[in-house]
């Protein structure tokens, strides 16, 4: 039995449909000038925009119950999301667990502070402006689209959007494993897996509002780099969808993409590269797909608003004490800014740093973590499956598989952010999000199998 903690689980009886209403609203979130950037192992000044970035809410009510899904354009939500949340749920009279904020992981975006493992509340007390008063734009959002609930109806649909997305992790004709390889690197044996080129669309229909399509992919928003400000591929997708169908919002929920990017290593095959190109073309085929199934969606039921909060446990990837010196020394080294001593070329050199910066948090603790997992369901037709971390494709594809209702949407980053969340088999293998990641190969079942029993406990109840 998996030690699973479950906070607010709401349970509730079923509702007719003619109560079901849905929300929108659209908040610009864009940092100031001079905003950090995030995203990478060396300090980043933004010195322009490329695009605004944006909270975009969508707000559901049975009649009875009701929730909130954010979408917010930036990396994560880093230690302060559980901040955030209670502020949303303040400000609207939720229960926490009712809101689900997921970040769509933009590259070009503002660093938003310590991770979960220092003194939150501290370092958030001396935090920026932009960080405290995101809070506030995200309350905002949640309040504007409880107040523009109508009712509405759920229609599905799945498309493809095929490459787009490419996994990132390759195995080498050495038998090793290395994220990101280089193009054409003539040691690349192949990659280990496949992406997930499905395209979820949901359609709201709303009475007297513009209807809303909600389309969830997955891949990393990385394509872009600099120093200007942009939401990446995730904008692209929403103004496309809405340049084509006349009165339509968009929302776009990135799905598990941990071990995904825009990367084909493959150089003879013909797909766009360089900046301020793949973003576009990347969101332009998502968008292409929700618009191409658009009038194909098929009619589901909607039924009652439920959401839950568990905290899962699992275990730490404490290091060696072997581990430790060498560990120390490529800290020291990054530190004093001495890249070139860091052993490895490329994307090896930031394997290394990651895996330094893990082994030197983890030398004295934890032996366990708690994880949260987020989930709301709307009847048996719809799902939101929010893990708290970077999933590989295999969590999004195990939970839309086992998952009993008629879609399931996976988020990334949702209520939390507490790095990659490999595979199982990635902890043998190495590369850098398993070589940096706190866990151990007992993540995958920890965090699937309680997603999954989550989902279903909310169906049964």
């Amino acid at each position: 039995m998996r030690n699973v903690i479950v906070v607010g689980l709401a349970l509730w009886a079923a509702v007719a449909q003619a109560g079901f209403e849905v929300g929108f609203s659209r908040v610009d979130v864009t940092p100031p000038l001079g905003t950090e950037l995030s995203g990478y192992f060396h300090k980043r000044v933004s010195d322009g925009v490329l695009d605004t970035l944006q909270a975009n809410a969508l707000a559901f009510s049975d009649g009875t119950n009701k929730a909130v899904v954010i979408s917010v354009d930036v990396i994560s939500l880093r230690a302060y999301a559980e901040l955030y949340r209670a502020g949303v749920a303040k400000a609207t009279g939720l229960p926490p667990e009712a809101i689900f904020l997921s970040a769509t992981h933009t590259h070009t975006g503002p660093v938003l502070g310590v991770s979960h493992y220092g003194d939150v509340a501290k370092d958030f007390a001396d935090a920026n402006t932009y960080v405290r008063s995101l809070g506030d734009r995200l309350a905002s959002a949640a309040q504007l689209a409880l107040t523009d609930l109508a009712p509405a109806t759920i229609a599905v649909a799945r498309g493809e959007a095929k490459n787009i997305s490419f996994i990132r992790r390759y195995r080498m004709k050495d038998g090793s494993v290395r994220t990101n390889p280089g193009l054409d690197n003539p040691q690349i044996a192949g990659p280990i897996g496949a992406a997930d080129e499905e395209v979820q669309l949901v359609r709201f229909d709303r009475e007297g509002r513009e209807a809303v399509a909600l389309v969830n992919f997955q891949c990393h928003p990385d394509t872009i780099g600099g120093n200007k400000i942009s939401a990446d591929w995730p904008r692209e997708v929403r103004e496309t969808v809405e340049r084509a169908l006349n009165g339509v919002k968009c929302v776009c929920l990135n799905g598990a993409q941990g071990d995904t990017n825009h990367i084909c290593t493959d150089s003879s095959k013909n797909v766009p590269r360089g900046r301020n190109v793949v973003f576009r073309h990347m969101g332009r085929k998502i968008a292409g797909a929700a618009i191409g199934i658009w009038d194909e969606c098929v009619p589901v039921n909607a039924g009652a608003v439920r959401y839950a909060v568990s905290w899962v446990r699992t275990a730490s990837n404490r290091p060696k004490a072997s581990e430790i010196p060498e560990a120390r020394r490529i800290t020291e080294l990054a530190a004093a800014g001495k890249d070139s001593e860091i052993p490895g070329i490329g994307m090896q050199k930031t394997t290394n740093k990651a895996w330094a910066r893990r082994v030197m948090r983890l030398i004295d603790g934890p032996d366990f973590f708690e994880l949260p997992i987020s989930t709301i369901v709307i009847g048996d037709a719809l799902a939101f499956a929010g893990f708290p971390g970077e999933p590989f494709t295999a969590y999004g594809l195990a939970v839309k598989k086992g998952s009993p209702y008629k879609m399931t949407l996976p988020a990334c980053l949702t209520n939390g952010s507490y790095g990659y969340l490999p595979v199982a088999s990635a902890f043998a293998e190495g590369g850098y999000e398993a070589r940096s990641s706190f866990y151990t190969e007992a993540l995958e079942k920890d965090l699937v199998g309680g997603q999954l029993e989550q989902l279903k406990r909310l169906l049964t109840h």
